[in-house]
């Protein structure tokens, strides 16, 4: 890390994801734009004009780092250096005019991250850390919750419909239902894994999400105290994620 700036690094992706948001929020009555709709999910054409937004601040500040991003990547020269973008995540909630969606920025050296900006322009709320500093919302430093037994627990979590015919999927959901004291689905996991990072629920756990959903989140996660693992990878680049305060991290696990 010595010779990696990461407050230089920090400092690009806070300003990539409050660019995206306050684009998002300045363009807010084109949010029914649908390029094209999916099963579960739609692709809006402020999806890749926010892209677009945060590749140009990236690629200004290191333009031998590789870009990907959920709308499509972009490649860069062999450096180590990954940046993982979600332009607007909780797409469907912004479409709706829900306020529960966010922009996420993360940079990854050699596979770790090591920056990372969740920004939600309708809470003004911008979550950011890198991996030697405090996790922030906004200028405040934030940390996990302190609640140690699972039936005492908020877990948020998300069912995508695509997986409604997946017994694993379903069956874990269920689990977290009976275990919790209340399961919450927001639609927006970068979001989600934030208020997991401030304290404001105690875990997440989902078996279907993507790596540009926890890139940023889970860094956030990790450096307000809290722990994240990778259960598995299910394949077509989805995984199983878990996310939790220490103290009920080994209880989610064994559900």
């Amino acid at each position: 890390m010595e010779t990696v700036d990461l407050n230089k690094l920090r400092d690009c992706a806070v300003e990539a994801v409050q660019t995206a948001g306050r684009y998002a929020l300045e363009n807010y009555s084109r949010r029914r734009e649908i390029l094209c709709e999916q099963d579960d999910d739609i692709k809006l054409k402020l999806d890749l004009e926010c892209q677009e937004h945060i590749f140009t601040i990236i690629r200004k500040a290191f333009p031998d780092h590789h870009l990907l991003g959920e709308e499509g990547d972009s490649a860069g020269a062999d450096s180590g250096f990954r940046w993982i973008v979600d332009p607007i995540d909780g797409t469907i909630n912004f479409s709706h005019g829900l306020p529960i969606w966010c922009s996420s920025v993360a940079v990854q050296l050699n596979g770790r991250t090591i920056a990372g900006a969740v920004y939600a322009p309708m809470l003004a709320r911008c979550y950011h850390a890198h991996a030697e500093s405090p996790a922030f919302c906004n200028d405040g430093p934030i940390h996990v919750s302190d609640i140690a037994a699972l039936g005492d627990a908020m877990v948020m979590s998300g069912f995508p419909k695509r997986m409604k015919h997946d017994d694993e999927s379903r069956g874990l959901f269920e689990r977290m239902l009976g275990s919790a004291q209340r399961t919450r689905i927001y639609g927006a996991a970068a979001l989600d894994l934030c208020f997991v990072a401030d304290g404001g629920a105690d875990a997440y756990v989902e078996r279907g999400i993507y790596i540009w959903d926890i890139a940023a989140a889970a860094l956030l996660i990790e450096r307000a105290g809290g722990r994240t693992r990778i259960l598995e990878e299910i394949g077509g680049g989805k995984l199983c994620f878990l996310a939790a305060n220490p103290l009920i991290f080994d209880q989610l696990l064994e559900c």
